[in-house]
């Protein structure tokens, strides 16, 4: 959390240069190489209780969320989407951790968010 700890909002970007943004649908996330739009803007939120967990808020007032949805059949990564969940559980929560020069976030169960190249943002 020492990375987040003053951060209001952050822009997250991938190896690939591209950045995570909260798509206008409200509910899928998509990658793009403009971080400048307001949709690339992530609200970080701590997690009562917590000094390591956050949750991050998109433009649309909805929660980066890990689903179990599979992103394409044949393959292991799941979808993230952007979600307002009646109850605030582990899949709004993301544990980042440091890598080298890199931060990644976690889930809960231990799954890393990842870009697909091209293809819109997986677990």
């Amino acid at each position: 959390m020492e990375f987040f700890h003053k951060a209001k909002a952050v822009r997250l970007r991938s190896h690939h240069d591209k950045y995570l943004l909260a798509d206008d649908d409200e509910e899928s996330v998509l990658q793009d190489r403009n971080g400048s739009s307001k949709s690339a803007k992530w609200w970080v939120e701590p997690v009562p209780g917590s000094d390591s967990i956050i949750r991050l808020k998109s433009s649309y007032g909805k929660y980066l969320t890990a689903s179990n949805h599979p992103f394409l059949l044949g393959m292991t990564g799941r979808k993230v989407l952007q979600t307002l969940p009646r109850r605030l559980d582990s899949s709004v929560e993301w544990e980042p951790v440091r890598e080298g020069t890199q931060i990644k976030l976690r889930t809960r169960y231990g799954n890393f968010l990842r870009a697909n190249g091209g293809l819109p943002q997986t677990l």
